[in-house]
């Protein structure tokens, strides 16, 4: 290397460390990072999605007034009344699902390449938290409008945080340990949804729950500068033939080509599909079927078979089983290879198809036959919530893993059949609730066999 290419090499690593955006990158990079089949830039386009909910959510929160007297009425003012209101206002609500549509895909991906061994296992538990926060950032925000729509989700979501009182009464210990009602009071305020929940709900959706996430976000970004940047699998060959490129400018252009992407894309969404408003929120008409959030109606079905077992049990043995993943699997030479490879691969489709054959055949069990309490009209309550369609499946899908366990001896295919089977029994309840539930939470093949109201 000559003098001049020395001197032109360092003053560009100092441009990258004095600039504010650059900086959280490191100055050189390798090429396999800049390839798009390896993380197709979720995390990117996460951040970006966060950025544009800011921007467009601090333009509604200057018309928008939080009163169950003025909330209605305001939104209408900013979609019908303010120029560009209606525009701004689909930004924001197709930007919020798309956050949790791109965070649940960049979890998949983050798992199906080992990127949580060794060092990186604290930025994995830290990314669970923030899908955790996106659920709820998304959730908060789904009462704003209030209009039937709203007001009925939350009223479902505020029924299943307190869907822990299914045990207490069978307990008969709710007079003196209410956990669920204490979880539904904290979320809503009170028994009903109504002013308290729209401010409690405000004061997260655009104080707390932000704060959080950018906190959770800027953490996330420098546990992966910390920890070296993003997972590879590099051999010694590769690496001795694909030299380190410096960041700039090439990694900006890609990062103003995602930005510009994903703005696009949510701008045609926005002129194209319009974010729902129904009528005024009015309690005295329910909505039927009043159906939770599209991201919680896997476990609004659940909850239908067992409240405590579908809205408590088995969401928390699913987090648990998250958490759990880096300190179970050990096995660091799958880092940064898609599903381990070619084992891996056939180890998650078995998986899936698996947990589609068992999760299918429960569903059509109890929409066919009924269940236990139609079998037995005088079962105790407790094992109706110990043995239902939510618990089965999970047991289904644990027992599944041990044996993969047992006939392959490592941690990581057990660990990639039980996640290939959470994830495909959630989008299989998840598609029940949205498709095929309808009046009274009765199950109907099209919308068109509904009853006539």
């Amino acid at each position: 290397m000559t003098k001049d290419q020395h001197t032109t090499n360092l003053k560009r690593v100092q441009r990258i460390s004095r600039n504010f955006f650059l900086h959280i990158h490191s100055s050189k990079l390798h090429p396999s990072v800049l390839k798009p089949t390896y993380t197709f830039g979720l995390g990117l386009i996460l951040a970006f999605l966060f950025l544009i909910m800011i921007i467009t959510g601090l333009m509604l929160l200057m018309n928008y007034i939080p009163s169950v007297e003025h909330a209605y009425n305001s939104v209408k003012d900013i979609v019908f009344v303010i120029p560009g209101g209606r525009v701004i206002r689909n930004i924001h609500r197709w930007a919020a699902h798309g956050m949790v549509l791109v965070t649940f895909l960049h979890l998949i991906r983050t798992f199906l390449t080992g990127s949580y061994f060794g060092r990186r296992k604290l930025n994995w538990i830290i990314g669970i938290c923030m899908l955790v926060v996106v659920l709820f950032m998304s959730f908060s925000g789904y009462l704003l409008p209030w209009d039937q729509l709203a007001y009925w989700a939350v009223t479902i979501g505020s029924n299943i945080a307190g869907s822990a009182r299914e045990l207490t009464d069978l307990l008969g210990i709710t007079n003196y340990l209410d956990i669920g009602g204490f979880f539904k009071k904290l979320l809503i305020g009170g028994d009903s949804v109504g002013q308290s929940a729209l401010t409690r709900f405000f004061m997260l959706h655009v104080i707390f729950l932000p704060l959080t996430l950018l906190v959770l976000t800027a953490w996330h970004f420098w546990r992966i500068r910390k920890v070296g940047g993003l997972s590879l699998h590099i051999d010694e060959e590769s690496a001795r033939r694909d030299k380190k490129i410096f960041s700039w400018p090439v990694l900006m252009w890609i990062e103003l080509a995602t930005l510009l992407f994903v703005a696009t894309v949510l701008m045609i969404m926005a002129f194209l599909f319009d974010a729902p408003l129904r009528e005024q929120a009015n309690p005295a008409f329910p909505e039927n079927p009043a159906k939770s959030p599209w991201y919680f109606l896997g476990i609004q079905e659940l909850v239908s078979y067992s409240a405590f077992a579908g809205g408590m049990l088995v969401p928390i043995l699913f987090i648990a089983y998250l958490v759990s993943i880096p300190y179970v699997d050990k096995e660091i030479k799958h880092e940064g290879i898609w599903f381990s490879g070619k084992q891996g691969i056939k180890t998650g489709v078995t998986a899936l198809l698996f947990s589609l054959f068992v999760t299918i055949i429960l569903i059509l069990i109890t929409i066919r036959f009924g269940w236990l309490r139609e079998w037995f009209r005088d079962i105790p309550g407790f094992l109706i919530m110990i043995i239902n369609p939510a618990t089965i499946s999970a047991l289904f899908y644990i027992l599944w893993s041990v044996l993969i366990r047992r006939r392959t001896g490592s941690t990581r295919m057990a660990a990639i059949a039980l996640f290939a089977c959470a994830i495909t029994g959630l989008i299989i309840f998840t598609s029940i609730g949205i498709w095929f539930r309808g009046p009274n939470w009765d199950f109907y093949w099209s919308h068109s066999q509904w009853p006539v109201q």
